[in-house]
């Protein structure tokens, strides 16, 4: 009988589609509700989250069926913009669920993560990102404590 070698052979090409496929699969899950989000909830409860943070129910319901992970780009643009994500959302709680909720919605999420991973988003996020206008306050609001 002839000697087989026991393990797999692997393929990256065929693995990289096929996590692509579960991803999909996993994200249409979500957005169709068997992943959870507010799909359980009934309209008042999703009324009541909304007022709790300050936004209207559709909004709550558009924010949700993005899924999470859906504001993720948000902490590399900090992080490319030399700001601490961390302590941004420790000193600034509010602004932090601001600039996730622009992440979250943004239409030029390629663009940003195209910028992103060729260290250009620090010189041209203004030209696309929705939270270019709060990030240069931060920035204003930064030299002006530590210019006291």
């Amino acid at each position: 009988m002839p000697n087989r070698d026991s393990t797999q052979p692997h393929y990256p090409v065929i693995d990289m589609v096929l996590n692509s496929i579960a991803d999909w699969v996993n994200n249409y899950r979500y957005v169709v509700g068997a992943g959870g989000g507010l799909s359980r909830c009934d309209r008042d409860e999703v009324a009541q989250i909304a007022n709790d943070i300050g936004i209207s129910p559709g909004e709550l319901q558009e924010l949700s069926r993005k899924g999470p992970g859906s504001a993720d780009l948000l902490l590399k643009m900090l992080t490319a913009l030399g700001v601490d994500p961390k302590a941004l959302s420790d000193k600034e709680p509010l602004v932090m669920r601001d600039l996730q909720r622009l992440c979250t919605t943004c239409a030029d999420k390629g663009r940003c993560s195209h910028e992103l991973a060729d260290g250009t988003a620090k010189a041209h996020f203004h030209e696309f990102c929705p939270n270019a206008f709060t990030l240069d306050a931060l920035f204003a609001d930064k030299g002006k404590t530590s210019a006291h």
